[in-house]
């Protein structure tokens, strides 16, 4: 009887234990409101990622990033890796260049710019003029 009194009492003690130490360890959950502006941000950036994967999608892009020697994976992978502020810059830059793609001038600038921003950042190495931080 005794024994079982000791074991009983063992287990109680691990497992009040293991309470507090979870109850310490994980704090408790927090809500807080959403602000419009904030939910409104979010829905911006996503139609400025969504307008630069439109833009990246279109054959005559993808021939130049070809020509380039970067293949269109790549340039897409690094696309989602931009930052908000990136995308913003870029998709503006895309609002800017004609919608039919009959000037060449502005698919190669998107693309210029395109391949300086990811170049800027280190993912690339394809104009010698960027100073790269790494190096």
């Amino acid at each position: 009887m005794n024994l079982l009194r000791k074991r009983i009492s063992t287990v109680v003690a691990l497992m009040l234990a293991s309470f507090l130490f979870a109850s310490v360890v994980m704090p408790a959950a927090q809500a807080q409101m959403v602000g419009t502006d904030a939910l409104l941000h979010a829905q911006q950036l996503q139609q400025e990622r969504a307008a630069v994967a439109v833009a990246l999608e279109r054959a005559d892009v993808r021939a130049a990033l070809l020509d380039y020697g970067v293949e269109p994976a790549q340039v897409q992978a690094r696309v989602d890796s931009l930052s908000a502020d990136e995308v913003h810059s870029l998709a503006q830059s895309i609002q800017q260049l004609p919608a039919a793609g009959d000037d060449p001038f502005g698919i190669l600038l998107f693309i210029f710019v395109l391949l300086l921003i990811t170049d800027i950042l280190g993912l690339t190495n394809v104009f010698p003029f960027v100073n790269h931080r790494h190096r």
